[in-house]
């Protein structure tokens, strides 16, 4: 199972009249609700890709210090390639895609709202946010049915 994971928006909720907290590590600290959907979506084969424009500022292993100071234990982690060309979320994870044929199940968990030109294949695997709000125990429930499909 594959996971694309954005954070502003998803693990963060964007709120424009204040600041996220941030906890020692710099990192703004996650939501509890978004914490406790993310590791229950996380098994043992699970691998959480990073689609967060913040990818390519931390190494895996920071990462994993990240999620872990948030109570989430990710085993398998890896990000897209760095966006060196600006390109959309859309296209970032449609190159990736490109280059990693495969059928093992997916989900893509972001608030971007390009995402919703993406192909049927891939949109329907597509879980969008509220950016203000994040990831929810309703998220959960249609993350679990699509797993299952």
């Amino acid at each position: 199972m594959l996971i694309f994971l954005d954070i502003d928006g998803v693990m963060v909720p964007a709120k424009s009249w204040t600041r996220p907290d941030l906890l020692s590590d710099g990192f703004a600290a996650f939501s509890t609700n978004a914490t406790k959907v993310l590791q229950s979506l996380i098994s043992g084969d699970t691998t959480v890709i990073l689609t967060t424009s913040h990818k390519s500022n931390y190494s895996i292993e920071e990462w994993k210090g990240i999620f872990k100071v948030r109570g989430i234990i990710i085993d398998k982690l890896s990000c897209l390639p760095a966006n060196t060309g600006n390109l959309s979320r859309k296209e970032e994870i449609m190159n990736w895609f490109g280059l990693n044929k495969g059928n093992e199940r997916f989900i893509i968990v972001d608030d971007d709202k390009s995402l919703n030109d993406l192909p049927a294949i891939l949109k329907d695997n597509l879980i969008q946010t509220s950016s203000h709000i994040g990831l929810t125990e309703e998220h959960l429930e249609i993350a679990r049915a699509m797993m299952n499909r």
